[in-house]
């Protein structure tokens, strides 16, 4: 009942404001801990990203422990709610696909991706969006409801909160390339399973099964041992490309490119085709995680 709830309100009202959302807390908390005690050490981000997760978890679940049975899954509800990104994204995602000229399709996928949007084409932020939404889809989405299913709300809880310290400190620059390390390890971790579950769903729903094989070599292929994977197999299962180089800071990001070997670029009635495919993959992965959490 709690993925069923937690789903009416994703699906009523998206994502919180970024000033009342936790996770927003959560960042502004694990922030005040770097900006205080960073250095350029792997032992000091371990120690930070325990410091920073721990807490408020514990918080998390003494709230829980001491609630009555009813309040607490309304608890619960509100929690994986907090842990999901699914709608919001999804809108903002069809905002880059429908845009009219390349200034509103930058504008649009900046608030999407990190990478550098001045020079990007239509075609390049449709496919920016895209990969961002694949990616989100698993990380977001599937892997919230998959730690729920394993180790109740504490566990998406700590999931957004693992995916969370991954997005502020994951980076392979100076500042965060030794710092954050533990950080993106520990989201490695967390989000294999999800990705891999993620990727075949896609196949499996678009009737691409036999790209099975493909599916795997691309996915080695990404610098991430996750990301890959979703994004390989949107790829494969619209027939689009989806990859290639992007310009990060200023710096080419070259990366290879997904999709079958006749792959077509992602136009907007492409783009269009592919976002519903996550969609739909997401409502049957959110369906199924519900009747398995009612089945227990």
């Amino acid at each position: 009942m709690t993925i069923l709830l937690a789903l009416l309100l994703e699906w009523l009202l998206g994502d919180p404001s970024n000033r009342w959302h936790p996770v927003a807390w959560f960042g502004s908390w694990a922030g005040r801990l770097e900006r205080s005690f960073h250095a350029d050490s792997r032992l000091r981000g371990c120690c930070l990203w325990i410091a920073a997760l721990l807490p408020p978890l514990a918080l998390i679940v003494v709230i829980h422990s001491a609630l009555p049975s009813t309040w607490r899954l309304l608890f619960d509800a509100l929690a994986l709610w907090c842990c999901l990104g699914w709608c919001t994204l999804s809108r903002r995602v069809h905002c880059v696909i429908a845009a009219g000229d390349v200034v509103s399709a930058r504008e649009a996928v900046g608030h999407l991706v990190s990478r550098d949007v001045q020079a990007m084409k239509i075609v390049d932020a449709r496919r920016a969006a895209l990969e961002s939404m694949v990616e989100n889809a698993s990380d977001a989405v599937v892997a919230s409801l998959f730690w729920f299913l394993v180790l109740g709300m504490p566990g998406a809880v700590a999931h957004r909160m693992i995916n969370t310290l991954d997005a502020m400190w994951g980076y392979r620059n100076p500042r965060y390339a030794r710092f954050g390390w533990f950080a993106a390890r520990m989201d490695d971790i967390v989000n294999w399973v999800p990705a891999r579950i993620t990727a075949v769903a896609l196949l499996i729903l678009a009737g691409r099964v036999r790209d099975w094989h493909m599916l795997i070599v691309q996915a080695r292929t990404h610098a991430s041992p996750n990301a890959g994977w979703p994004e390989a197999a949107l790829a494969l299962a619209a027939g689009i490309r989806l990859g290639g180089p992007v310009m990060r800071e200023g710096r080419l990001d070259v990366r290879p490119d997904y999709g079958p070997l006749l792959a077509r670029e992602p136009d907007e009635c492409a783009s269009r085709v592919a976002a519903s495919m996550v969609n739909r993959t997401l409502l049957v992965i959110a369906l199924l995680a519900a009747g398995l959490e009612l089945a227990r």
